[in-house]
């Protein structure tokens, strides 16, 4: 089994000043990011998912499209929204994407996701 060494999250919004506004002229129109809605409510990110992150054994980080390392770019590239593992043999695996993240809705659904797929991509924490 590999172990993950962390957690990235990728929203489907670039970062910047006209990447805000364009998500804003998106939302508008009824695009929206899953992660976002997940991670922030409409004025702030969520104490929850603070709590959260904090309750993790590995760092969880999120970031904008295109803010990604061009790792990150290669694995998620047209997968956004999603949230990516670093495991311990270099591999990268996608555990959670826009579907998912939909059903999830919220951080007990993001949850409940997140070990589903650790299970089925035979992945684990490390110990602590």
């Amino acid at each position: 089994m590999s172990v993950v060494q962390s957690l990235t999250g990728v929203y489907d919004a670039d970062g910047g000043l006209r990447g805000e506004f364009a998500y804003l002229a998106g939302k508008l129109r009824g695009h929206h990011c899953s992660l976002c809605d997940i991670t922030h409510s409409p004025l702030r990110r969520r104490r929850e998912w603070d709590t959260f992150v904090a309750s993790l054994p590995v760092p969880f980080d999120v970031v904008q499209r295109n803010e990604r390392s061009p790792r990150v770019a290669q694995a998620t590239d047209g997968r956004e929204p999603c949230v990516v593992a670093h495991c311990d043999d270099d591999r990268m695996v996608v555990l959670l994407d826009d579907t998912t993240l939909l059903a999830a809705a919220d951080i007990a659904g993001l949850t409940r996701a997140l070990d589903d797929a650790m299970n089925a991509h035979q992945l684990q924490w490390p110990p602590r």
